[in-house]
């Protein structure tokens, strides 16, 4: 993948794959935001370079180095064969007498055959040096731990530089591999480490909608669960804040997100006397819309006109839920007041 830039100010990093572009005219492959991976990356670096971790890798490594070790003596014992195979092919064949040109010829062909072998498993060899595990040295051990040691505070100043973090990464990390297509919801992440070790990670990743969550289904139990135990769409959201859920494009669940979902999923709106019809007056004294139309006189319509004037004060715990409306005797003595001075100036003009 290639980093390029977008957003209004062409400042906003993202990763893509332009192989379906480049070679087939299509769309990109894959986008995936770059600041998330990065700080992914770097959390598994620093990690990965913290003191016990290092000890626990460098003890790995001794293990390793006995093995390579008895690797070279095998490559050597191959080598040297090879070279004595070949060096005693030409022997033979400055041995043989001019005059006698098939036999010399055939050692010749023999002779060679024995060189490429040596110069084939020469390059076997050099190819298995450059795959080798790396070796530590006890400087290089030394500098690492005392790297594990200052590399949080060194990586977090101000006075360290993006480039100096690349050089590090670099030192440590070999490549970097991401796919966002393997799990739904979630950035795939493949760490090839310089020793050669390979880790995998997943990031959870920003979607547009909830058809991309990672992880839907346990999301919909969680808020069914919530919803049949009477908890109102704020409590809900306040919950799945609280247990870590986050929502589509990455934000905080509100009472809105939830009554979507319970739409969405056809859960029953919660009623807040466990019954479908409301009673005049809840038992924190506040009205219901019927209550209040009775109170006053008027029809619910009414009531909902005044809410939408400010003329009446009420709330509803969330969307769907039914109005509980502040309505104190004072109060329904001075609308009852203006209601009537309404109506009777209503009838002298008829």
């Amino acid at each position: 993948m290639s980093l390029r830039y977008t957003g209004p100010n062409a400042d906003y990093p993202v990763y893509c794959c332009r192989s379906d572009r480049d070679m087939a005219a299509g769309p990109l492959c894959q986008e995936v935001r770059a600041l998330p991976v990065d700080a992914v990356v770097e959390q598994r670096l620093l990690d990965a370079l913290a003191p016990d971790q290092i000890i626990l890798a460098m003890a790995a490594l001794e293990q390793i180095d006995v093995e390579a070790s008895r690797l070279e003596r095998q490559w050597a014992l191959r080598r040297e064969r090879a070279r004595y195979d070949a060096e005693r092919a030409r022997r033979q064949y400055d041995a043989v007498e001019p005059e006698n040109r098939l036999v010399a010829r055939t050692l010749e062909l023999v002779w060679e055959q024995k060189l490429r072998a040596a110069e084939a498993i020469e390059k076997e060899y050099e190819q298995w040096r450059q795959e080798e595990p790396l070796v530590l040295s006890d400087a290089d051990r030394a500098a690492l731990l005392a790297l594990g040691e200052d590399l949080p505070a060194i990586w977090r100043a101000a006075t360290t530089t993006a480039a100096d973090r690349k050089r590090i990464l670099r030192f440590i990390i070999r490549e970097v591999a991401l796919d966002q297509k393997r799990a739904r919801g979630q950035v795939a992440i493949r760490i090839l480490w310089q020793t050669g070790a390979v880790s995998e990670h997943a990031m959870r990743r920003r979607v547009r909608g909830y058809d991309d969550y990672d992880d839907l289904e346990t999301l919909r139990r969680r808020v069914s669960d919530l919803n049949r135990s009477g908890k109102m769409d704020k409590e809900i959201a306040a919950t799945l804040n609280r247990e870590g859920f986050v929502g589509a494009r990455g934000c905080l669940f509100q009472g809105e997100n939830v009554w979507l979902l319970r739409q969405r999923w056809g859960l029953p709106t919660v009623k807040i006397n466990g019954t479908d019809a409301n009673p005049a007056r809840w038992p924190d004294e506040t009205y219901s819309i019927q209550g209040a139309a009775a109170a006053l006189d008027v029809t619910p319509q009414t009531i909902f006109k005044y809410l939408k004037r400010g003329l009446l004060i009420g709330r509803q715990l969330t969307k769907g839920q039914p109005w509980q409306i502040e309505l104190p005797d004072h109060q329904i003595l001075h609308l009852r007041d203006r209601l009537q001075r309404i109506r009777r100036s209503k009838m002298k003009a008829a």
